[in-house]
């Protein structure tokens, strides 16, 4: 029981230490303490304009493969439609990421991977045990609905005849 005990308070003070370090490195990461949500709800012009450039090139590449060869003769060759393609899609991420949104998106992915961090993954042990509770509850509960299924067709066959 002390030995248990012992063991919970050392992983306890480790955890603390862990969270301790890992809070004073997100101090920076966040931006001055704002979280994604206060960032992304800010906006401006230039978050207007780029999101309004974004579309049209999102809207131009879906285009490119069908019109782009009747105007532009080495469109006609199907690896520089794929290049173009590409090349429309990547300045468009580009400006989607230079917006408010964009940087509460990076944020968001800064403190999803801290908080990855902290998870405390189950042990070979602990996942071969959970899966057989998992198999044999799985296996009570489709007999239940076996049985029930039986049932209700012994049931209404017999209004049925």
């Amino acid at each position: 029981m002390s030995n248990n005990q012992d063991n919970l308070e050392t992983k306890l003070s480790d955890a603390k230490a862990v969270a301790g370090g890992m809070l004073s490195k997100d101090k920076h990461v966040s931006a001055g303490n704002n979280s994604a949500v206060e960032v992304a709800k800010t906006g401006s012009i230039k978050d207007l304009i780029l999101w309004l450039l974004a579309a049209v090139l999102l809207i131009g590449a879906t285009l490119v493969n069908q019109y782009l060869p009747g105007y532009w003769q080495p469109a006609n060759d199907v690896w520089v439609r794929i290049g173009i393609i590409v090349a429309l899609i990547v300045v468009a991420v580009v400006c989607l990421a230079l917006t408010h949104q964009g940087r509460a998106f990076k944020i968001l992915l800064k403190d999803a991977a801290v908080e990855l961090r902290r998870v405390t993954w189950p042990s070979k042990d602990e996942t071969f045990q959970y899966t057989w509770q998992v198999i044999v509850v799985i296996a009570i509960v489709g007999f239940f609905v076996w049985l029930l299924d039986n049932f209700f067709n012994w049931f209404v066959g017999i209004f049925i005849g």
